[in-house]
């Protein structure tokens, strides 16, 4: 599971760092979209199932 500032990629290809953390899920800054859905305020939520870590955050 993904911790707040960990570099993630979605299965969509969105790559983004992630803000917060919740039981399910994560909320991500989006970095890259390669996708053509437009997100308000370039932050979205993925399910923990449906990404995984690029990089882990720096202690």
């Amino acid at each position: 599971m993904a911790e707040v500032n960990d570099q993630i990629c979605s299965i969509k290809g969105i790559v983004g760092i992630v803000e917060k953390v919740y039981e399910s899920s994560v909320m991500i800054k989006i970095l890259k979209n390669p996708t053509d859905i437009i997100y308000e305020n370039n932050v979205t939520v993925i399910n923990h199932k449906n990404y995984e870590i690029i990089q882990k955050a720096a202690v």
